[in-house]
């Protein structure tokens, strides 16, 4: 067999497992888990063999162990979850707090609680443990519930980038979702579990795990950057980034839908990865900014590294009109051979 990375190049390891019954079961999150810890290979550490580049998994909300917490919790689907990281300080972590909370109440989110995620640091390199952020959970409930999931997913996105901007760097929101939640850090693949011993409770029980380990390329290792996966997954970096970053930033004036009342303006956070800035909400007809087809979709969140893009249509503003096939491989430019 060839070796398939001839040139010493490989990614991060991205793994998926599901129930095709759809029936949630700590057995999906076990496996999950599992997979993850054979992908530790694909990630990366420093000097400090216990600091890993990031390792993480995202779930169905667990709503067997949530309710543990939050006993008087709605239905499935009808409530959401928060996953912060927050600054040490006690202070300035209530104020960061008040401002998720008063974002949350001005969008007609009831807000349950707050709690302490259960975390052990011992299994922590100390490169990873000093620069460790506080970890709790937010629970809300949308005041008003004609059951349209999708409306709701979308107003727990939009609530997470306003609450985020207003906020500033120092609060770092997971995920905030009706359906998924996400368990991550600045840890080896093998190391989750551990740091994480909710991962090992019976409670925790999920149809689906999405799996990340990473290997830094284009970006330093940071507990935030750690499997950044909200909705998509892929194996790589994007590496016309910056340029990316500064077109999305362009159309942002441009940002509207009659499906969200109260768009944030900023689809893009400053400090974001490739993966990370492609955040797109869960599908094409639940996005804040566009009801066309995913692939549609994910061009506006890719553009083209074209010097001279094509120009954006009245159709979907501000989606490109190229598809993500053309966008992911364009067409390579001729080169001129000359006589010797």
């Amino acid at each position: 067999m060839p070796d398939p990375f001839p040139h010493g190049r490989a990614s991060c390891g991205v793994g998926f497992v599901a129930d095709l019954s759809g029936v949630p079961s700590h057995e999906t999150v076990r496996r999950g888990v599992e997979c993850l810890v054979n992908m530790d290979h694909r990630g990366a550490e420093g000097a400090d063999e216990k600091t890993g580049d990031g390792a993480g998994i995202m779930l169905q909300l667990p709503d067997r162990l949530l309710r543990s917490i939050w006993p008087g919790l709605p239905e499935p689907g009808r409530y959401g979850v928060a996953m912060c990281f927050l600054p040490h300080d006690p202070v300035r972590r209530a104020t960061l707090e008040g401002v998720v909370e008063e974002v949350c109440e001005g969008r007609g989110l009831r807000v349950l609680g707050w709690d302490d995620v259960p975390v052990d640091p011992s299994c922590l390199g100390h490169v990873a443990r000093d620069c460790m952020p506080v970890i709790r959970r937010l629970a809300v409930a949308a005041d008003r519930f004609d059951g349209d999931a999708d409306a709701l997913e979308r107003r727990l996105y939009v609530v997470r980038r306003a609450a985020e901007k207003s906020a500033g760097p120092e609060l770092k929101i997971v995920s905030f979702s009706a359906r998924t939640l996400v368990y991550k850090g600045m840890l080896r693949a093998t190391q989750l579990e551990d740091f994480f011993p909710e991962l090992c409770d019976e409670r925790t029980e999920s149809a689906l795990a999405l799996m990340h380990s990473r290997f830094s390329t284009n970006t330093f290792p940071s507990w935030e950057l750690a499997h950044p996966y909200r909705m998509i997954a892929h194996n790589g970096e994007v590496n016309t980034l910056r340029g990316n970053v500064n077109w999305m930033r362009a159309r942002e004036s441009q940002l509207a839908s009659e499906l969200t009342s109260s768009w944030t303006n900023s689809a893009v956070a400053p400090d974001a990865c490739s993966a990370s800035a492609h955040d797109l909400p869960r599908s094409s007809r639940m996005s804040p900014i566009t009801t066309e087809a995913p692939a549609r979709a994910s061009a506006w969140a890719i553009p083209s590294p074209s010097p001279r893009p094509p120009p954006v249509t009245s159709a979907f503003r501000p989606v490109r009109s190229y598809t993500l096939i053309r966008n992911l491989f364009p067409r390579p430019r001729r080169r001129r051979v000359t006589g010797m």
